[in-house]
């Protein structure tokens, strides 16, 4: 399994108790959806390694205490500390304006006059503003993803759809005295 095909489901972040169990502290927002976990990716020295699962519960809201099938103390400690991924196959499908992140690469970005806003590069969700990285005639344009501020999303056609405040691609767009 290659990580590119996989979504980063959490980190393994210590023992709990005596019978070889973990402690999967879940990075989700629906960390219900994966209480019935089969087998997971542990990264290990870069690659994805298989884990299969015996059984999980809960240890609090947004943390699995997992036991892995065939659990040894060496099992035990090469997971620990690392990164869990799970198949992109594995997500559930979403409808309307809600898209994981990874889905709308290479979308393009339309205002409400249909406007173009660029193709979104990237999305930076490590500020407390989450926003798309667009390239729109070779420059970066940054647009704040506002749920209220998108009217569609057309998996089909690739793009979405924007109400956005008037003149913000603009700021991006206007040559700086490096350019001139």
């Amino acid at each position: 399994m290659k990580k590119e095909d996989c979504y980063l489901l959490g980190k393994i972040t210590r023992r709990h108790g005596l019978a070889g169990n973990v402690i999967l502290k879940l990075d989700t927002d629906q960390p219900e959806l994966y209480g019935k976990l089969d087998s997971i990716f542990v990264e290990i020295n870069g690659l994805l390694v298989p884990f299969f699962v015996e059984r999980t519960s809960w240890s609090k809201l947004d943390a699995l205490n997992i036991a892995f099938r065939n659990s040894t103390e060496a099992l035990v400690d090469q997971s620990l500390g690392k990164n869990v991924y799970l198949p992109l196959s594995t997500l559930p499908k979403l409808t309307g304006n809600q898209f994981y992140y990874h889905e709308i690469i290479g979308y393009n970005i339309f205002d409400e006059h249909d406007n173009d806003c660029g193709v979104i590069r990237s999305v930076n969700d490590q500020t407390a503003q989450v926003y798309f990285v667009t390239n729109l005639e070779g420059k970066e344009v940054v647009i704040p993803m506002i749920k209220d501020w998108i009217i569609e999303v057309n998996r089909e056609e690739r793009y979405i759809k924007m109400q956005l405040p008037e003149g913000l691609i603009d700021v991006f767009l206007v040559p700086s005295k490096k350019d001139e």
